[in-house]
């Protein structure tokens, strides 16, 4: 077949010398493949019956006597997270805005966060001039973020220590620590979020709780400000003492993410030839290098999230295929926001993990790019010499690689 020359040249090289499983440092441990499914069962982290429960707790909606507010975006975690299972992503998108002063992102007045409603017209966020600084950012999939919770620190060091050169230069993933708000403060590789802002789900949830919502928790427990000004209990306008909630929805919105399935294949059109080749061409020319297509969970029993967790033995030993290193890279399409991470992150972005992009039609952070050459074309940066690559092939390889794609 023609098309395994071209997998054999030189400048393709570098991703296949990849290890299949990023695997965890423990000798003999016997891995199985990670439970996948739009299907609102259970991966086993729960029963049936809980799973169910704790996906109700995180699909209600909220009131403003529940706590919502005083500046918020969506009264639901589910509101954002539908498509196309309860936990999965959408096209729904937060407003993040600040200044760069020639050295250092600052952020707008109050946060970066601009928040799209308010539960009385006169806090409602805006915009300040001088803030040129503008991004929007998709909703993410949560399906699977149990096992990504799971992976050892070492894997995610490892996978950045492995990512060779390539014609544009270094690609080597950013490995960040970032707090873990339960276990006090200790620190674990980010991996969640646009900017792998968080490590632990239960950190993940209470920061969307009181940022998307406005709800704070015994982990979150600061109302967010209108633009700097604040507008909590006590200013006349949020009429709920603070923390609204007692952490209990927190925990249960953490139980649910843990309990999903990954997203799963198209394993129809994986089987057909045009996909298998796209997805040999996909790795070849260097896509895999930050899309790393398989990962090892660590043991049941193993001690993470600076010490509040142990693995589950549902999320232990498995074998996830994101197709995603969660780590942060510069592409070229940095929203030029700074988080965890410092002022060397400011053009950095977390890899977007690839399982279940098939739901989607609006793709990267802004959900900006329309179709799937879009986004690839979009690339650049530590990418320049993939996306040269990728450039190099016939139009009938690019469709190769978009049916691939499509598989996911």
């Amino acid at each position: 077949m023609k098309i395994l020359k071209v997998i054999t040249l030189m400048c393709f090289a570098a991703a296949l010398v990849f290890p299949a499983v990023f695997t965890n440092s423990v000798e003999g441990n016997h891995l199985s493949e990670a439970p996948t499914g739009f299907d609102n069962l259970t991966n086993g982290f729960l029963n049936q019956t809980e799973f169910e429960e704790a996906m109700e707790i995180f699909a209600e909606v909220e009131t403003v006597e529940d706590g919502v507010g005083p500046v918020f975006n969506e009264a639901s975690c589910a509101a954002c997270h539908i498509h196309p299972v309860v936990g999965a992503g959408s096209h729904i998108t937060e407003l993040r805005a600040g200044h760069f002063n020639g050295s250092s992102f600052e952020d707008h007045p109050g946060d970066s966060l601009i928040h799209s409603r308010a539960i009385d017209p006169d806090i409602q966020e805006h915009i300040f001039s001088g803030n040129e600084v503008r991004t929007f950012r998709t909703s993410l999939s949560l399906l699977g973020d149990g096992f990504v919770e799971a992976i050892a620190n070492s894997t995610l060091v490892a996978i950045a220590a492995a990512q060779p050169f390539q014609s544009g230069g270094r690609i080597t993933g950013r490995v960040i620590n970032v707090p873990v708000l339960e276990a006090g403060g200790n620190l674990r590789v980010g991996r969640f979020g646009w900017k792998a802002q968080h490590a632990s789900l239960e950190s993940f949830a209470a920061d969307a709780y009181l940022n998307e919502m406005g709800i704070t928790s015994p982990l979150q427990p600061t109302e967010n400000t209108s633009n700097g000004t604040f507008v909590g209990f006590g200013s006349g306008f949020d009429q709920v003492p603070d923390p609204e909630d007692d952490g209990e929805d927190v925990e249960g919105f953490a139980a649910f993410m843990r309990a999903t399935k990954a997203p799963p294949r198209n394993t129809a059109l994986a089987a057909t030839a045009n996909a298998q080749i796209g997805e040999a061409l996909f790795n070849a020319i260097g896509c895999a290098i930050c899309h790393t297509p398989a990962i090892a969970t660590a043991p049941p029993g193993t001690t993470i999230n600076g010490g509040a967790l142990t693995v589950h033995p549902a999320l232990g030993n498995k074998i996830i295929r994101p197709y995603g290193d969660f780590l942060l890279h510069n592409v070229g399409t940095g929203d030029g926001i700074v988080q965890n991470g410092g002022q060397v992150t400011r053009n950095e972005m977390r890899t977007d993990p690839l399982w279940g992009i098939r739901t989607r039609n609006r793709f990267m952070h802004d959900g900006e790019s329309l179709t799937f050459t879009d986004a690839i074309l979009r690339h650049a940066g530590e990418a320049t010499g993939v996306i040269n690559n990728f450039r190099a092939l016939s139009d009938t390889n690019k469709g190769r690689i978009i049916t691939f794609l499509l598989t996911l």
